[in-house]
């Protein structure tokens, strides 16, 4: 089955911001890519993806508190496919651990 990504969405991970900032190079893979504050600009092909993070407060479950960075994806340019493929790597690139 094939996931649907579209053109703006926004999700909540559990890492921190030097953590997505030392994932987000291999998530990307060679598209070029401008890094500023809170935000990045990826080149993809024909189209682009605007990046813009920031810091939620920390989930707490117990004694456990797990970080929270809530992202926001905007495609400008890109077709269902290109940025199904897009994000397919992306997310493989991401993902952590689990059980």
């Amino acid at each position: 089955m094939q996931s649907y990504y579209p053109e703006q969405f926004e999700r909540e991970l559990g890492c921190t911001e030097r953590d997505w900032l030392r994932w987000l190079p291999s998530a990307i893979g060679a598209h070029p890519y401008q890094l500023g504050e809170g935000q990045a600009s990826v080149e993809c092909g024909a189209g682009t993806l605007a990046l813009t993070w920031r810091q939620g407060e920390p989930l707490c479950i117990a004694l456990v508190r797990m970080p929270r960075l809530h992202v926001r994806f905007v495609f400008e340019g890109l077709g269902d496919p290109q940025r199904h493929a897009f994000m397919q790597r992306f997310d493989l690139h991401m993902q952590r651990g689990g059980g």
